[in-house]
C-alpha cells in the first residue's frame, strides 16, 4: 500500500513533538540527611496532597528538574500557600520545565509549614530549609553540572518572603553545623520574588544581598506594596534590582493564569534579566561575593 507524502510528513513532524512533551518523572532527594531538626515526632506521617496542594512535610525535600541543554546555573524555587500549604502545581512543578527552557537546573523545595493546623514548626524552621536547600545544591553542583556560584532562590507569595528572609536579612540561628554540607554557604546568589509577600520587608540587611529581580501585580493588596519597598531599599543601597509592576493584574498569576500578554511573558522578563546580568553564562560569577 502505497502511503501519501502529507501522511509521511504528518508521522515525521509529529514523533519529536511527542517526545519534547512527553512527561518526564524528576527525581525527588531529601535534604536533611535523618529528617529535618525538630521533626523526630513526626517525621514518619506520609505528606498530603490535595488538588493543587501539599502539607504536612516534616521530610523537606527538593524535585529535580534537568534541562535538556544545561548553562551551569541552579534555581530553587519555594512555593507559596500561606504557610499553612504549599501551592504545589502553579507554583512548583509546573514551575521546573518552564525554567529549563532557559538552561537552568531548577530544584522546588517542599518546606515545613509554620501555619499549618497543628504545626509546631516557625518560620525560622521554613527559613533553615532554604538555606539548607541552597547549601544542599552547592554541595552536589558537581553531580548536576552546576556552577556552586551561581545558584538562585526564586519564591512565590509566602516563599518570596522565605527568599527575603534568607537573603536581604540577617539571620538571628546560627546552629552548630550537622555535617560537611552545614559548612557550605546558604547564601543565594541571586534572587527573584514573585508577589513577595510581607513577612522580613522591610529588610535589614540589603546592603549584602545579592541580584536581585521583582515582579507583582499593582492590584494586589497583598503584595504589591511589599515588592516595591524592598526594590526601593535595594536600588538606595546600590543593589542590582530590576522590578515589573504589572498594570491590570492581582495576587498569584503565577506562569500561565492570566489572559494579558504582559502576564504570560513575564517569565521572559526574567530569563532577559538572568542573561543580562551574567548569571546564564558565567559572567557574573565574579559578582557573588561569596
Amino acid at each position: 500500500m502505497r502511503l501519501s507524502l502529507a501522511f509521511l510528513i504528518a508521522v515525521c513532524l509529529a514523533a519529536p513533538a511527542q517526545s519534547q512533551y512527553a512527561p518526564v518523572t524528576p527525581a525527588v532527594a531529601a535534604i536533611w540527611p535523618n529528617g529535618a531538626p525538630g521533626s523526630e515526632a513526626r517525621r514518619r506521617e506520609p505528606e498530603v496532597a490535595k488538588d493543587y496542594w501539599v502539607a504536612n512535610v516534616h521530610n523537606p525535600s527538593l524535585t529535580i528538574y534537568r534541562p535538556a541543554r544545561q548553562n551551569g546555573a541552579a534555581l530553587i524555587v519555594i512555593p507559596g500557600g500561606a504557610h499553612k500549604q504549599i501551592v504545589w502545581t502553579t507554583e512548583g512543578v509546573n514551575v521546573g520545565p518552564a525554567l529549563n527552557r532557559y538552561g537552568l537546573t531548577v530544584f522546588v523545595l517542599k518546606y515545613r509549614l509554620a501555619r499549618e493546623e497543628g504545626s509546631r514548626y516557625t518560620i525560622d524552621d521554613a527559613a533553615a530549609d532554604v538555606r539548607r536547600s541552597v547549601r544542599w545544591v552547592r554541595a552536589h553542583a558537581q553531580n548536576y553540572g552546576i556552577d556552586p556560584a551561581r545558584v538562585g532562590v526564586m519564591g512565590f507569595s509566602a516563599g518570596g518572603e522565605l527568599v527575603s528572609l534568607v537573603a536581604d536579612n540577617r539571620s538571628t540561628m546560627q546552629p552548630a553545623p550537622r555535617d560537611a554540607i552545614d559548612r557550605l554557604s546558604d547564601r543565594p546568589d541571586f534572587q527573584v520574588l514573585v508577589f513577595p509577600g510581607p513577612l522580613g520587608i522591610p529588610a535589614n540587611d540589603v546592603a549584602h544581598a545579592p541580584d536581585a529581580f521583582l515582579v507583582a501585580g499593582s492590584l494586589d493588596e497583598c503584595c504589591a506594596a511589599p515588592a516595591v519597598t524592598l526594590y526601593e531599599q535595594l536600588r538606595k543601597a546600590g543593589r542590582p534590582a530590576e522590578l515589573h509592576m504589572y498594570a491590570g493584574a492581582g495576587h498569584a498569576f503565577n506562569l500561565d493564569e492570566s489572559n494579558r500578554i504582559s502576564i504570560l511573558h513575564w517569565p521572559d522578563r526574567l530569563a532577559d534579566w538572568l542573561a543580562d546580568e551574567g548569571w546564564l553564562d558565567g559572567k557574573a560569577t565574579a559578582k557573588s561575593g561569596r
